[in-house]
């Protein structure tokens, strides 16, 4: 799915490698270890075809954070990650001396925060960029199968797209993939197009 042009995509995937940039930083003082992140590509999917992607099937578990964003356009955000990835991720954050039935019943909590940072820092970096507010609601906290996540985190899904961003992270000593999924409808869409045409134009580029 072409939704974007190749310029309107670039401008894009360089706008969130700033907002995970930032991300990065604030993750890194709160697992004590130097953290780098980034956003190697981009993807326009139809919402049935997310799934699929993530190569997350039937008896893997995914996690999930989501959150509803309203201002310059509207979308629904949700973080996801396989659940041993995200076991890895709160182990980072709480000590790897955490016993492990302390470790899942903080589960939640911690990834609830790691999705509120890179979440926020996407969303904040598209609000800088574009000049208009994108306010959030407060994030939420899903588990279940890849599918069974993005429904429950986004609703109605009836002619939406998907805008699906890999982020790599890199620790020190441990190296995970989670996945950023924005779901648009087609007037969240046009209005997406919109901002970065404007973005482009007081760049020059447009």
């Amino acid at each position: 799915m072409h939704a974007l042009s190749e310029l309107q995509q670039d401008a894009l995937l360089e706008i969130f490698n700033i907002g995970i940039g930032h991300a990065a930083a604030a993750l890194s003082d709160i697992v004590n270890e130097k953290v780098t992140m980034a956003v190697p590509s981009l993807s326009f999917l139809e919402f049935a075809g997310v799934p699929a992607l993530l190569g997350v099937g039937d008896e893997v578990r995914a996690c999930g954070i989501s959150q509803q964003f309203r201002g310059a356009f509207e979308t629904s955000a949700v973080l996801m990650f396989p659940e041993h990835k995200s076991l890895e991720l709160v182990r980072l954050m709480l000590g790897e001396s955490t016993p492990l039935a302390e470790l899942s019943a903080m589960e939640q909590e911690a990834l609830t925060e790691i999705g509120n940072i890179l979440l926020n820092a996407c969303i904040g970096a598209l609000a800088d960029i574009f000049e208009h507010e994108l306010r959030g609601s407060m994030p939420r906290y899903h588990a279940g199968r890849s599918d069974e996540v993005l429904a429950a985190a986004c609703g109605n899904t009836a002619e939406t797209h998907v805008l699906l961003l890999h982020i790599d992270f890199a620790l020190e000593r441990h190296q995970i993939d989670g996945y950023v999924a924005f779901v648009l409808d087609m007037g969240a869409l046009g209005k997406l197009r919109t901002h970065i045409d404007g973005y482009l134009q007081r760049m020059g580029v447009a």
